[in-house]
């Protein structure tokens, strides 16, 4: 964990994450980047030397109609001082039951997306934290490359001028393999996810296609990122 708390306080630094008094959203959706994310804002305020708050929130889509189970995220919360709150939606209905949506993944992110914007309001947060790591920012831009044929990403820092909201992603230069190291050597419990396009999306097309390259020209994904650091693209420059 030692090493992800660096990731994180050299990317907090490095853009400019997060000030004194802010009250940061934490987005959980039970899987290892939400909960190492929640766990490292929680231990670095020991040392970071910024007084900020934490809250954990979790947008429940409700798959299948069933409300998804949530209570080793609460158990993690209640050991760790963080206030969690659960918003029921029907986004799960919505995307795949009404809609049927062939590719259900972008408009299924919009609306959690959109649910937890509107709650990180509503709980008095002012930044909303997600857990996208290093090898999710190269997947991204591989995807916007070779699906929509652009030259993007999401950004490490993003203000929502409508929402009078930051969107953050302090956990960008972590791994994931070292992500998963952090959970096992934590103990930290997992919550399955019951997407019914679990395992079957563009991201995992590409996520494989990453490792394929990676596997054959070591520092592929390396190379990826350094040319956005240094073409600064969607604010990936050093500051």
């Amino acid at each position: 964990m030692q090493k992800i708390l660096g990731h994180m306080r050299k990317a907090i630094q490095q853009y400019n994450m997060i000030q004194d008094g802010d009250n940061i959203a934490v987005g959980i959706s039970g899987g290892k980047d939400s909960l190492v994310l929640l766990l490292g804002l929680v231990r670095l305020r020991n040392f970071i030397g910024i007084n900020y708050d934490v809250t954990a929130i979790t947008i429940d889509p409700n798959f299948g109609g069933t409300p998804g189970d949530y209570t080793a995220v609460s158990e993690l919360c209640r050991k760790n001082g963080i206030t969690y709150h659960i918003v029921p939606t029907q986004i799960g209905e919505i995307v795949f039951d009404v809609r049927k949506e062939p590719n259900p993944c972008s408009l299924c992110a919009r609306m959690r997306r959109g649910a937890l914007h509107n709650a990180a309001g509503e709980f008095g947060c002012n930044k909303v934290a997600l857990g996208h790591n290093y090898d999710d920012t190269v997947e991204t831009f591989i995807m916007n490359l070779f699906t929509e044929g652009r030259i993007g990403c999401y950004s490490p820092v993003t203000l929502l001028d409508d929402k009078k909201l930051t969107v953050i992603r302090p956990l960008v230069l972590a791994t994931e393999k070292e992500i998963r190291r952090a959970v096992r050597h934590e103990g930290i419990e997992i919550v399955k996810s019951k997407c019914p396009a679990d395992g079957h999306t563009n991201r995992q097309r590409t996520k494989e296609f990453i490792a394929a390259q990676e596997r054959s020209d070591h520092g592929f994904k390396d190379r990826i990122f350094g040319a956005m650091v240094r073409g600064d693209i969607d604010g990936w420059g050093i500051k």
